[in-house]
């Protein structure tokens, strides 16, 4: 379900009518911009690579060096039955890990994650962070018409004014139309990655 961006709003930008697109299909679109989007920007969160649990204490191991501490309420998605928000108990002053305790049964090994699960500190998630920020709810009105124009026109080719294709829209360059937009709430890490 999309959090920056409603399904009216992009209807507005289009200039389609419900009877023509549901809510449902333009939420998909925006759900797919939002992707693109919230993930390169500044947040408290990281990527989970792999887990462990030993004696009631889980360690998840994350991509990138994380600044969670004793205490912090972090909200794991992507691992299926174990996602659930998990206090942090010790970083064992291992900037990779970070540990909670819970009742799930002991693992016999380090278990990747793949896809990568994602940790966010409690209330700041991208999504939660930037929901009001006009030049990312832009962003993604941007990306959210080129993947419907994509999606809707013949060829996956979208057209100028002169009705000259142009080449496939959603390809490396798609982050790159609205990076100048975002320049002041990217994650620069993430760049690097």
């Amino acid at each position: 379900m999309p959090n920056v961006v409603t399904a009216d709003e992009l209807r507005a930008v289009l200039g389609v009518s419900d009877s023509l697109f549901s809510d449902a299909y333009l939420d998909q679109i925006i759900d797919s911009a939002e992707l693109t989007i919230l993930p390169m920007l500044t947040s408290n969160n990281n990527s989970i690579a792999s887990y462990e649990i030993k004696d009631g204490v889980i360690y998840f191991t994350t991509i990138k060096v994380n600044n969670f501490v004793q205490g912090q309420d972090i909200v794991v998605t992507g691992l299926g039955a174990l996602n659930d928000t998990y206090t942090v108990d010790d970083q064992h002053y291992r900037p990779y890990v970070f540990s909670a305790t819970t009742p799930a049964a002991n693992t016999a090994t380090v278990i990747p994650v793949i896809p990568s699960g994602i940790a966010v500190l409690d209330g700041s998630s991208a999504a939660e962070l930037y929901a009001t920020t006009p030049p990312v709810k832009s962003a993604i009105l941007v990306v959210s018409v080129e993947i419907f124009q994509a999606v809707t026109a013949p060829g996956n080719m979208s057209s100028n004014i002169d009705q000259n294709p142009s080449p496939f829209v959603l390809g490396r360059s798609l982050q790159n139309r609205v990076i100048g937009i975002l320049s002041a709430y990217i994650d620069v890490e993430t760049i690097a990655q």
